[in-house]
């Protein structure tokens, strides 16, 4: 058995630090780099993608809504076609940082509001999966395990991998309980690496409201601009591979397939 780890990277921006890049790149199997529209900048970007290529960890366009001030966690209301040029801008740019440091992007993984809103909106879905299709079919999209995209995607001819949250609280539905809400981020390592284990072999965890919530994922998302974010990736993994379940990245796995 094996799960794919990934962590959302490059978020830096100028003499703005975010996250801690260096010690959890070696962690995790998939890095979802930012492309600068929620946050980091050329120099910081490039420099994650050749960690990244380095480590052999596969890279992923981390695309967002414009929205540098509010870090890409407020919705905006775009046309389809202003939605699709922008995340087509974001894979475009990262893909080209990417081949200049000897590799690609695999995958694509929306950040923030532009991901839980296409997680259930059909029309932005619509307008970030022709994106995606029109820059390489063969690119992989990460979606919110249980989510209604993960069908449209399919069904548009995308290979879609569902994604569940190790940090993050869930509603019964299966959604995200959201930031503003108290308990709405898990910050106990040894509680997190637990729930993770939970996922894969009883295929779920307890919800907010205290039932069974069930959740599919292929992979699993680590934040690393979290308190205690570093403990809680190597905890993670070290109960991982204590029930042996080893950490290999979803896009490594598909190529070998």
């Amino acid at each position: 058995m094996f799960i794919d780890l990934n962590s959302d990277l490059g978020e830096s921006y100028g003499s703005w630090k975010m996250g801690n890049d260096e010690h959890i790149l070696p962690i995790v199997s998939s890095a979802n780099i930012a492309c600068g529209f929620h946050a980091g900048d050329p120099l910081g970007i490039f420099n994650t993608v050749k960690k990244a290529v380095a480590l052999n960890v596969s890279i992923g366009a981390h695309v967002a809504y414009p929205d540098l001030v509010g870090f890409g966690r407020r919705n905006m209301d775009l046309s389809a076609a202003e939605l699709t040029a922008d995340v087509l801008y974001q894979i475009a740019a990262l893909d080209g940082l990417a081949k200049v440091a000897g590799s690609k992007v695999r995958y694509v993984k929306p950040h923030g509001a532009l991901y839980n809103t296409i997680a259930h909106d059909p029309k932005q879905a619509a307008a970030v999966i022709d994106a995606i299709q029109s820059y390489d079919q063969s690119l992989i999209l990460v979606a919110l395990a249980g989510s209604p995209l993960i069908q449209q995607a399919r069904q548009a001819g995308l290979s879609v991998v569902a994604e569940a949250f190790a940090d993050r609280a869930y509603h019964a539905d299966g959604r995200l309980v959201s930031r503003r809400l108290e308990g709405a981020v898990l910050h106990d390592a040894e509680v997190v690496a637990k729930r993770v284990v939970s996922m894969l072999q009883e295929g779920g965890v307890p919800s907010i409201e205290g039932t069974f919530t069930p959740i599919l994922a292929d992979s699993i998302c680590l934040h690393g601009d979290t308190a205690g974010a570093l403990q809680m990736a190597n905890a993670i993994k070290s109960e991982l591979l204590q029930h042996h379940i080893n950490i290999r990245a979803f896009a490594q796995a598909t190529e070998v397939n």
